[in-house]
């Protein structure tokens, strides 16, 4: 079922709410600040205009940037960075938390000003926010042109042909993805290491999470798809690829017959070029042993497992319809650590959840310090239209929320720097990802555990695997030299 709508732009005027100061960060997928990255190939010179697309949230956004540049440049796009000779201007949108969201739209009253000059320039809304609002979007932006959301993204070439065309407003809203799931060209934007998305939505109903509301059921790519991508990736040099979902670690349970993501570990892990597999993002009650023996078996998959936990209390847990307990999780923990013992474990966690008492809290902040996790993305409770816990009573103040917050981040960065610390004097393989942003002089890159290390060395070493001696450690990186 879908929903397509056309009209004349508004010419009315709106009040655009400035951004939320809080961080974007995801409840159940690695979250960043918005990003406009650019692949350095070179740009066909059949393409007579510019796109320009700024991309809020996860990893699977920017995979679904990555999908709109491919389909765009189809009919005469080129990725831009430059706002000033953008013809179109794409929001990816992340509706995880309020903040993402209210960056949605001061971003929007800034490029309202910008089409004011340029009235050909179009403006389309894509993502989280989009699948969500709708038409609804066009009452608190007038200058929007088109609305699409997460299902149609294949579709993105002729609502914005429509659009340019015929001068009128385009939304379409697709309720779920389409029963054969549609390959769509990428341009990628990292020449290293790329994503490959091997499953969409998620069959969970967490009460804070608009996910399932967003992004749909769950629905896997099926794994011939899948390895032909790779091999794709492998045959222009890429060494490293994150296999992607919103659950990634239920893949195959809706193929048939019926396969697991430790069955595709081992199906992709001999391809031959690619010299190291993750995956992001899982839910524990999906994590089998056939998964961790996968990792553990096949070369090529990284010793990296992230593992949302939530809440570090069993009341709490319950609350939030995780399906399982503090026990649970931290068995899981056990098996990962006994057939890997290097294995980097890291997690999201909650703070502020409506109802969570002082005690409880300090239950995930125990449960940090015990696990040692390598790492957490945090973040305060923010509620979100379309799920229960929204409209539960006993919310949290914000300044209690902050606090807790606060405090918890203190405990995982003391975890995370036990963690580096172990690192120290140890020879660590390195995959060069570029320049280090803070220090343009130093080279940077990831081990296999998805730590960051910064190193002095030449440009020539960027895509390349290399050896790096650690030297010193702080929470959120390390510094080595080549070994």
């Amino acid at each position: 079922m879908s929903q397509t709508f056309t009209d004349d732009k508004s010419t009315a005027e709106l009040t655009i709410p400035v951004a939320s100061a809080d961080a974007c960060c995801a409840e159940e997928t690695s979250c960043t600040e918005p990003s406009v990255v650019l692949s350095t190939k070179p740009v066909p010179s059949n393409l007579d205009k510019h796109v320009y697309i700024e991309t809020f949230g996860c990893q699977m956004n920017k995979s679904d940037s990555e999908h709109m540049f491919g389909l765009l440049e189809e009919i005469g796009y080129a990725a831009t960075d430059d706002l000033k000779i953008a013809d179109l201007m794409i929001l990816n949108t992340c509706a995880i938390r309020g903040g993402a969201e209210d960056k949605v739209y001061s971003y929007l009253g800034h490029w309202r000003k910008i089409t004011r000059d340029r009235p050909d320039t179009l403006i389309a809304v894509g993502g989280c926010v989009a699948q969500d609002e709708g038409e609804n979007l066009f009452e608190r932006s007038p200058a929007v042109d088109i609305v699409f959301g997460t299902h149609n993204l294949h579709r993105l070439p002729d609502l914005v042909l429509q659009a340019r065309n015929t001068g009128k407003r385009v939304v379409e809203i697709i309720q779920e993805l389409p029963e054969d799931l549609p390959e769509t060209p990428v341009i990628r934007m990292n020449d290293t290491t790329a994503w490959v998305s091997i499953i969409y939505g998620c069959d969970y109903n967490c009460t804070y999470c608009i996910v399932p509301y967003v992004r749909g059921r769950e629905k896997s790519r099926s794994p011939e798809s899948i390895a032909r991508e790779m091999e794709e990736l492998a045959a222009s040099g890429y060494k490293e690829v994150t296999l992607l979902g919103q659950n990634v670690t239920a893949y195959g349970h809706d193929l048939d017959p019926q396969i697991h993501l430790g069955d595709l570990i081992r199906q992709v892990g001999g391809i031959s070029g690619i010299k190291r597999i993750r995956f992001l993002t899982g839910h524990p009650r999906d994590l089998n042993p056939e998964i961790i023996d996968a990792v553990a078996e096949v070369d090529s998959a990284c010793e990296y497992f992230h593992l949302p936990i939530q809440a570090g209390d069993d009341r709490t847990l319950r609350r939030m319809a995780r399906g399982y307990k503090v026990d649970f999780y931290k068995r899981i923990v056990d098996q990962i650590r006994t057939r890997i013992p290097d294995a980097a474990i890291t997690s999201d966690i909650i703070a502020g959840f409506p109802g969570e008492t002082e005690e409880e809290f300090l239950n995930s902040v125990r449960l940090v310090e015990e696990i040692g996790f390598d790492a957490c993305n945090t973040a305060a409770y923010s509620p979100r239209n379309h799920t229960p816990s929204a409209n539960w009573p006993d919310q949290i103040p914000h300044e209690v929320k902050q606090e807790r917050l606060r405090f918890l981040n203190m405990a995982v960065s003391e975890s995370s720097h036990k963690c580096n610390q172990k690192l120290l004097n140890t020879v660590q393989e390195l995959l060069v990802e570029g320049r280090s942003t803070r220090n343009p002089e130093r080279l940077t890159g990831r081990t296999r555990t998805n730590k960051l290390v910064n190193f002095a060395g030449d440009e020539k070493l960027i895509g390349q695997l290399v050896n790096v001696k650690i030297q010193s450690a702080n929470p959120w990186a390390l510094r080595g030299e080549l070994a």
